[in-house]
């Protein structure tokens, strides 16, 4: 049943922070459902420098481990006639540059969006709205081309492993430790390949257990330019590099 449950909220597809005058509620945002994931509060009032600098770092600090499995969009949203998102946005280009650098491994595609996202009927309402959807296909399709570049680049890499089979996938997968010799590895595959797919359960068991061993797994629309560059190899591709070989 827990599966089940599981399998129906889609695959991850960004992260939504919404700031209030004394808090922040951060949302997973799924493909098929929205999950509230932390509740950060503001220990002091929003004049105190001190305070609000250590808000924003618990933000930062909360995104950290979702970045880390491969979510790499992130909506910021706050009241209408506030700055609140304003002010994180100077907070992370100030303090945590690296996040928007477009070089950086560890780049995050950020996007404001005007709207309260306090509690769960709000962010039901925010998440239907067309400037919210064409912000989340906008931030992923960046995020989806960021991938694919790294993916060329490893496909001319001698310390690198690209695999398209889904058997050889599921062997290195499977067996592979969670701290183990590689350094990066990502498992990608069109929507349409997941969607057109007669063995969905196997597929859903090969992106969850990629997942609990620290894969970062990310579903691309297969319309646009990075899914159909994943298209070419039949909707499904892995790929990292070994630490081990690149000390040789």
């Amino acid at each position: 049943m827990n599966r089940k449950s599981r399998y129906r909220r889609g695959y991850p597809v960004a992260v939504l922070v919404g700031f209030e005058d004394g808090h922040a509620v951060l949302w997973q945002i799924f493909s098929r459902v929205v999950k509230q994931a932390l509740r950060l509060e503001l220990e002091g009032k929003r004049t105190d420098e001190k305070a609000l600098y250590n808000f924003h770092e618990s933000v930062v600090d909360a995104i950290k481990p979702v970045l880390k499995e491969g979510v790499r969009s992130i909506v910021v949203a706050a009241p209408v006639r506030t700055t609140y998102a304003k002010d994180f946005m100077e907070h992370v280009r100030k303090h945590h540059r690296y996040l928007i650098q477009s070089k950086s491994a560890n780049r995050a595609n950020f996007a404001e969006l005007v709207g309260s996202a306090d509690d769960l009927i709000k962010v039901a309402e925010l998440v239907k709205t067309k400037e919210f959807t064409n912000l989340i296909a906008e931030t992923t399709s960046e995020e989806a081309d960021q991938v694919v570049n790294r993916l060329e680049k490893h496909l001319y890499d001698n310390n690198s492993v690209v695999l398209y089979s889904l058997k050889e996938i599921e062997d290195i997968v499977y067996s592979r430790e969670k701290d183990s010799e590689f350094e990066t590895e990502y498992l990608l595959l069109t929507d349409k390949y997941l969607a057109d797919s007669k063995q969905k359960n196997r597929i859903h068991r090969l992106l969850q257990i990629s997942q609990n061993k620290g894969v970062k797994t990310r579903i691309v629309d297969a319309e646009t330019p990075a899914g159909n560059r994943i298209s070419q190899f039949g909707g499904i591709v892995f790929f990292s590099t070994s630490t081990m070989q690149q000390a040789d």
